[in-house]
């Protein structure tokens, strides 16, 4: 049937906003020589995109970062938007037909999504729009998820009838561990988008990890200028660059840069412009600007004319108003860095206001409710992982980045034959990226996988397997709710699922590009002076 979706139309609905919540971090009590950040889980809703296009944008994002990590071409636009264009055609409601992932895509999304809905409810059946459709967000009695296999949203009624939405959510979550399906906790972080705050911390010098939507990303609070301001910086072990919006920024897209919080002499008495430019490409959008100095305050501890830049021009990947960070703070080693500066780590390891440039990081994820994650500078938090499975081994990314030896693959235990291989492991990619035949190999071992013949790949939500990576001798399993990163239909939570593996084109055939599916699953620190990494299982 057809529906009459132009791709133009399809193609504005993957700029889409999501709303997001107040960041209310705060530094606590510090121990000298070790300091920690809150790092918030940033939601963002997924409703109006279909789960292959989110796919393939984390797809496009993760092949453009291993490409600017390995020195190698990158894909041009062209060649990313004719991914996007296959993809759509191949959708259920394409011109061809088929199945999605996402990251740096927030614009407008109402008005598209409406106009998306009209179009289909005037053209298609009723089944094919219910097909469609990601549930209504704010109603009592369907909630979130809308109606699934399991009954009425995680908001309204279950499986075991009416009940709160954390009870049903948790029982859902616990399930998921078992093989019963995706959680629904999860498909309400999806489609319901915005910020999980973290909890406050339990221990000293330690601040939250916000979180986005299902585990997408991680957010800070940092505090700049005089008097300081609160920004939110999205946390990448990725890239080595500290960039805030300038009052003067402007959007490729045309106008201004969103309702961000903007850096500049207007706001700040102690702002101080080098004149200098610079510019960051990254796997989704790019910003430039200048090299700037004012006062930074990481977690109550004070760099006074710390160096970093302030944008005066970004993508709408970053403009847009519903991107729900200020700017983001690269904690890979400086060399890699594009202003030839300091890492925030690194200076303050320099000023003496921690013992040692170490980041650490504990990343949570939204169905375990437990909202714990933490970035840690200068030490590791023993309460946060098993003391006795910590394992560090030689950074041997010669560039900057964090990328280490893998030891073997393994899926429930039995050896993939994959060996000779690393790891690149980034924070700021949500999803693993591994060359096309480790990738095709890691999922002939998951009963139900199979490629959607576009570099990914789709398995059970039910899935149980567990793939592990070996660091230093140690093995690391990824929990089955992780590789099953989000359902095909969001009305099925016990039939496909996009696996959070994908293929990348870009890179030696040995290097893979490790994100947040992985590092979930292990408390993750890098260390500048020793050059060094170390992982351990969570406590």
């Amino acid at each position: 049937m057809q529906l009459g979706l132009s791709f133009s139309l399809l193609l504005a609905s993957l700029l889409v906003a999501l709303s997001s919540s107040e960041v209310n971090a705060a530094p606590l009590k510090r121990n000298a020589g070790m300091v920690t950040l809150p790092l918030k889980r940033v939601h963002q809703a997924r409703d109006d995109i279909h789960p292959q296009i989110l796919l393939q944008q984390h797809m496009n994002r993760g092949h453009r970062r291993l490409a600017r990590m390995t020195g190698r071409a990158a894909p041009n636009d062209t060649e990313l938007e004719a991914a996007l264009h296959k993809r759509m055609y191949l959708l259920p409601y394409g011109p061809g037909s088929k199945r999605p992932s996402k990251r740096y895509y927030r614009a407008g999304i109402a008005e598209a999504k409406a106009k998306l809905i009209e179009s289909m409810t005037n053209s298609a059946t009723a089944e094919t729009n219910e097909a469609f459709s990601f549930g209504k967000k704010g109603n009592k009695g369907q909630g979130a998820a809308g109606q699934g296999a399991a009954g009425q949203g995680a908001a309204g009624q279950g499986a075991a009838g009416k009940g709160s939405a954390a009870s049903g959510s948790a029982s859902a979550a616990a399930a998921s561990a078992t093989g019963a399906g995706f959680s629904e906790i999860d498909l309400e972080a999806l489609t319901n988008g915005g910020l999980t705050d973290a909890n406050t911390p339990t221990t000293q010098n330690s601040l939250g990890l916000d979180i986005e939507a299902n585990d997408v990303g991680y957010i800070a609070t940092v505090q700049m200028g005089t008097p300081p301001q609160d920004f939110k910086l999205l946390m990448d072990s990725g890239s080595a660059d500290l960039w805030v919006g300038s009052e003067q920024c402007t959007s490729t897209g045309g106008g201004g840069c969103g309702n961000h919080t903007f850096l500049g002499s207007k706001s700040s008495s102690s702002f101080v412009d080098t004149a200098k430019p610079f510019q960051v490409t990254y796997g989704t959008g790019a910003v430039s600007g200048d090299i700037i100095t004012d006062n930074l305050v990481v977690a109550g501890l004070a760099l006074n004319a710390h160096t970093f830049g302030v944008a005066t021009q970004e993508t709408p990947d970053f403009s847009s108003d519903d991107v729900p960070f200020d700017g983001l703070m690269g904690l890979a080693q400086s060399t890699l860095s594009e202003q030839q500066t300091l890492t925030p780590v690194e200076s303050l390891a320099k000023a003496g206001l921690i013992n040692d440039a170490i980041t650490s990081f504990k990343i949570s994820r939204v169905a375990d409710q437990k909202n714990d994650g933490e970035v840690t500078f200068g030490g590791l938090d023993t309460t946060k992982f098993q003391t006795n499975t910590l394992t560090t081994f030689a950074n041997v990314n010669t560039q900057g980045f964090w990328e280490g030896a893998v030891g073997s693959f393994t899926a429930d235990g039995q050896d993939l034959g994959l060996t000779g291989r690393t790891a690149i492991l980034d924070t700021g990619t949500t999803l693993i990226i591994a060359p096309p035949q480790d990738a095709a190999t890691v999922h002939q071992a998951i009963p139900g996988a199979k490629s959607d013949g576009q570099g990914g790949f789709t398995l059970p939500c039910t899935t149980t397997t567990s793939v592990a990576l070996s660091f230093g001798g140690t093995s690391f399993a990824i929990d089955p709710r992780d590789l099953a990163f989000q359902p095909v239909d969001p009305n099925d939570l016990t039939g496909d699922c996009v696996s959070g593996i994908s293929s990348g084109q870009i890179g030696a055939a040995t290097e893979w590009l490790v994100g947040d599916v992985f590092l979930k699953n292990a408390y993750f620190s890098t260390d500048v002076t020793k050059n060094q990494i170390s992982l351990a299982k969570l406590s």
